[in-house]
């Protein structure tokens, strides 16, 4: 279980209450809005409402390969299937109490999320993993794992499985 502290809430001794120890005031969400990546918006909208953030639900379209989900030929058309799977999960995230905003970003998938974490001072950052082990990692590439060694704010990875915040 993940416990996460409000420094400004009563009780919690002043040494916490510096910016370095500040609430999560934005989750960005990576999703390749893959089956694989369900679980991991699942989580990101219940964190994003208990936590009183702002919900940032990023998608990365890499125009070298139109690829994911739906069947398309052109990127204007990958686009248009992502929004319309985007606005599902921020309806879903304000159903559930969380604000909620979605953002398309071109690119490389790693690249282009840490610029997102970057560009929109995130807090926090979650992402959904296949499950892979190491030798799955090192053949295949893991762009988790990736964010988990890059990014510029703690990364929840969360596996296929995971148990419910609790």
């Amino acid at each position: 279980m993940t416990t996460f502290v409000d420094p400004g809430a009563e009780g919690v001794p002043a040494s916490m209450r510096t910016e370095e120890h500040r609430p999560f005031r934005t989750v960005l969400l990576a999703t390749d809005l893959s089956p694989a990546s369900a679980e991991a918006t699942d989580r990101a909208i219940e964190l994003a409402a208990r936590l009183g953030a702002r919900l940032l639900v990023v998608n990365v379209m890499d125009n070298r390969r139109v690829a994911g989900p739906g069947t398309h030929g052109r990127a204007d058309q990958a686009r248009a299937e992502r929004e319309g799977l985007l606005l599902e999960i921020v309806r879903r995230a304000k159903a559930g109490g969380a604000s909620a905003e979605f953002l398309i970003w071109t690119g490389e998938a790693a690249a282009s999320l840490l610029a997102a974490v970057e560009a929109e001072q995130a807090d926090l950052l979650v992402v959904g993993s296949r499950g892979r082990g190491g030798a799955g990692r090192f053949l295949l590439g893991s762009v988790s794992d990736h964010l988990v060694h890059h990014a510029g704010c703690p990364v929840l990875v969360v596996r296929p499985g995971d148990a419910e915040v609790g």
